[in-house]
């Protein structure tokens, strides 16, 4: 029975490494090279107020958590100017239907005539709207976000052999507690020690090359968000919507807007 744990052990092992070698490959061929950004006088709407050292609010929200982020800054940055309501059950209501730049006019159009829709039913139609398409390939044409052709990415193949690791743990123990009688332990949990120092070594190197790894943004991406490549965001950004774009609706210290994200499902 040992053998079958052993066997499910390195095929995860195996697999789950060949994939974020693979990740990480397609990330570096894909990734084109930064081009020049235009100068924050040629940014036509609203957007450029709120730019920090290159990056903009949604862009940060993007390269943090993709387009889902981006949709719950809009929103959270509508309602904290008393333009939209966010209720705790979930919906968003429209209170002003005029949008300050692009991306805004794209949220209202997603909730519809009726000035009312659930949270997650405008998230899903702000990922697919041109909106918000052009800010992620400005994105990816400046070498900060990664390619869709790439995703899922580095995050996801490193979080594969998270789980390969704890599986081996799993099954060595398992195999451990089953062996019968007179079986040598040391010998046996010396076989499942193989494919455990293949994740956990797979692991270390990608902590140390890739380090920090995100689904959306590059190595590039990752030195421009405030906090980590130590780019502080625009004064005039409040401090709330700098965190909600890093840190997700659990980062909000306002419990009426966080229930309102988290009562939708984000």
């Amino acid at each position: 029975m040992w053998l079958l744990f052993f066997l499910v052990a390195c095929s995860a092992a195996v697999l789950s490494c060949a994939l974020l070698c693979r990740a990480a490959v397609a990330a570096a061929r894909a990734t084109p090279g930064p081009a020049p950004r235009p100068a924050p006088e040629t940014v036509p709407d609203a957007a450029a107020a709120r730019r920090g050292p290159g990056l903009t609010l949604y862009e940060m929200a993007y390269l943090s958590g993709g387009p889902h982020r981006l949709a719950d800054v809009v929103l959270v940055l509508m309602a904290q100017q008393r333009r939209l309501l966010l209720a705790d059950t979930g919906w968003a209501t429209v209170v002003d239907p005029v949008g300050k730049d692009a991306v805004e006019r794209a949220a209202l159009t997603a909730i519809g005539p009726d000035g009312q829709r659930r949270i997650p039913a405008i998230r899903d139609a702000l990922v697919g709207d041109d909106a918000v398409r052009q800010v992620a390939d400005r994105l990816v044409t400046d070498g900060l976000a990664v390619p869709a052709a790439v995703r899922p990415g580095v995050g996801s193949a490193v979080r594969l052999v998270q789980g390969a690791a704890l599986l081996v743990l799993l099954t060595a123990a398992a195999s451990y507690w089953m062996a019968p009688a007179g079986t040598d332990a040391g010998l046996l949990l010396a076989w499942f020690s193989l494919p455990l120092i293949l994740t956990l070594g797979t692991w270390a190197v990608a902590r140390f090359e890739l380090h920090p790894y995100s689904d959306w943004a590059t190595t590039a991406g990752e030195r421009q968000l405030p906090g980590v490549g130590h780019s502080p965001a625009a004064p005039a950004t409040p401090a709330s919507l700098v965190t909600l774009a890093l840190g997700g609706p659990a980062a909000l210290t306002d419990p009426a807007l966080r229930a309102a994200l988290h009562s939708s499902g984000a």
